[in-house]
């Protein structure tokens, strides 16, 4: 698979070494680049690439109006590149794969169009799974009728998380996984025997996950709904789920009746 991919600053240094770092990877195809947003916005809607490295701050139109422009549009995967960390919420509010820093770290660069390549599958094999539906409701129209929704429905969400972390790439089964809190930028995985730290946001990270079993209790915190084991009520209209690792999870009022049609 080839990723198509544009790469938007107005620097130009950071475009050619951009460029040089991203041939070490012969999956990604650069089609083009552009100068500033407005001419970005123009060239996605042309070209359609799957991935826009693009730079936040440009003069006019900066990397998130570019983000806005091409909203009519299935817009590609998004990684900003910044020299400024503050930039970083607002790039994950936007929906971007990644960000990443200037200079460009090899390693994160690496880590980030893993990212892609999974984002992209993932979209393919939607794509082609409603290409076989379409098919199936032409020639087998009583095959579709017999097909579970349960398995639809299972088989959008993941069962195994790859996380980099302390050098090594853990795979980890999603149904051991207990709770996530958020921490800044990063996700702290836990199980009952390990914890883990991932690089997503919360949002991306809900959108993996089984909604099923997994709930947002708090505004940082997910919780695996078949591992709890004991709800403890606590003062004003909040309490407290028991883990089965014996682990103790306040469930925030906003949250509280979300988590009551799960737990019984």
């Amino acid at each position: 698979m080839t990723i198509r991919t544009i790469i938007v600053d107005d620097e130009k240094l950071a475009i050619q070494g951009l460029m040089l770092r991203l041939q070490k990877f012969p999956d990604v195809e650069i089609i083009d680049t552009c100068n500033n947003g407005r001419e970005a916005i123009r060239k996605i809607k042309t070209e359609k690439p799957d991935l826009v490295f693009l730079d936040i701050q440009m003069p006019g139109f900066d990397g998130f109006s570019v983000v806005k422009g091409v909203m009519e549009i299935e817009p590609p995967l998004i990684v900003f590149v910044t020299a400024y960390q503050e930039h970083a919420v607002r790039a994950f509010e936007a929906n971007a794969v990644n960000y990443l820093m200037k200079p460009v770290d090899e390693d994160k660069l690496a880590d980030t169009l893993e990212r892609v390549r999974l984002r992209l599958s993932e979209k393919h094999a939607a794509e082609e799974a409603e290409k076989l539906k379409i098919v199936l409701a032409e020639v087998a129209p009583d095959a579709m009728e017999a097909m579970p929704e349960e398995a639809e429905v299972t088989a959008r969400y993941e069962k195994l998380i790859n996380i980099k972390d302390r050098g090594q790439i853990f795979r980890v089964d999603v149904d051991s996984i207990e709770y996530v809190e958020a921490a800044g930028d990063y996700m702290c995985i836990y199980t009952g025997d390990n914890s883990y730290i991932l690089r997503e946001t919360m949002k991306d990270l809900e959108r993996r996950l089984d909604p099923r079993a997994f709930q947002r209790v708090h505004r940082s915190t997910i919780v695996n709904l078949d591992k709890v084991r004991q709800v403890k009520p606590h003062t004003n209209g909040e309490c407290f789920l028991v883990l089965e690792s014996n682990a103790q999870l306040k469930v925030s009022r906003s949250y509280r009746d979300v988590v009551a049609r799960f737990v019984h």
